[in-house]
């Protein structure tokens, strides 16, 4: 069983991963253990994807209602005589949506383990899921199955250093967890973040990405740059203090380059609004600012 989960659906359920051929009636047409009435189906509470894509589902449900749901969904039957969804949730939702009132449907006698398993198989296969969706059901297979990550990886098809990677990004700032949800910052941007060490700098790494639409190359050569100037410059206590003082009566970064005598001052600023905001506040404390 545990190697036939990490194949995914086909190795557990021959054909789970195909759609039959153009349907007129699905019933006849699809190989289903039964037609089971939507009402008897309860969503997993297992299922590791959360945000469904409104458009796509407008689509499938349009679809469903000229063609049927040509593959069967994945259940598991309750004790009470009901049944609970292991895979096939869009459809599950897009089928309501297009009024149907039965579903075909495989039933499987499956444990929690194995409900998740599937569950999260079948959205990586299809890339159903955010990099947050997929990390979050990784870690939930460790924490309530005690799996280690190279298990996690054997189970769902994956190497060990993706798994690994993907895990790192829970490991995030929670504003930019949301930032990855909304599409705001890609999978590629977040794994740049996460080298990042402070949660602070993160996030200030982060607003600059989005205000100046950097692709991945440049986030990285951005934090690079950061780290260089880091580890170049040793930690000067007075200049760090000037640097929170400065920020604090400006509401944004300030970095104190100092360069014998003399230097620079960088104050940071996220969009036009905000370096308009910058001028404002100057202006208003001169001339003893």
């Amino acid at each position: 069983m545990r190697k036939a989960l990490g194949r995914g659906l086909d190795a557990l359920i021959p054909g789970a991963g195909k759609a039959a051929q153009v349907p007129t009636a699905v019933s006849e047409q699809v190989p289903a253990d039964r037609m089971v009435a939507l009402d008897k189906i309860h969503p997993n509470p297992r299922q590791p994807r959360v945000e469904f894509e409104e458009e796509a589902l407008a689509e499938l449900a349009a679809s469903i209602k000229v063609q049927g749901v040509i593959q069967p969904l994945l259940v598991r039957p309750l004790s009470d005589g009901d049944f609970e969804l292991v895979a096939g949730e869009r459809r599950l939702r897009a089928a309501e949506r297009a009024g149907l009132t039965h579903v075909p449907v495989y039933m499987r006698e499956l444990s929690d383990e194995e409900s998740l398993e599937l569950a999260l198989v079948e959205n990586l296969q299809r890339d159903d899921l955010s990099p947050l969706e997929e990390a979050t059901a990784y870690q939930r297979l460790m924490d309530e199955f005690g799996l280690t990550q190279e298990r996690v990886a054997q189970r769902v098809g994956k190497s060990r250093p993706t798994v690994a990677n993907a895990l790192r990004l829970l490991r995030l700032p929670e504003a930019i967890k949301q930032d990855i949800a909304r599409g705001r910052l890609t999978a590629g941007h977040a794994r740049v973040l996460v080298s990042i060490d402070n949660p602070e700098a993160q996030l200030r790494a982060a607003k600059q990405i989005q205000a100046r639409q950097m692709s991945v190359r440049d986030a990285e050569h951005l934090v690079a740059a950061r780290k260089s100037t880091a580890a170049a410059a040793p930690s000067d206590p007075h200049r760090a203090a000037l640097e929170r003082e400065l920020g604090t009566i400006l509401g944004t970064r300030v970095r104190i380059a100092a360069k014998g005598r003399g230097g620079k001052i960088e104050i940071e600023y996220y969009s036009p609004e905000q370096l308009q905001g910058l001028v404002d506040r100057i202006e208003s404390r001169s001339p003893g600012f």
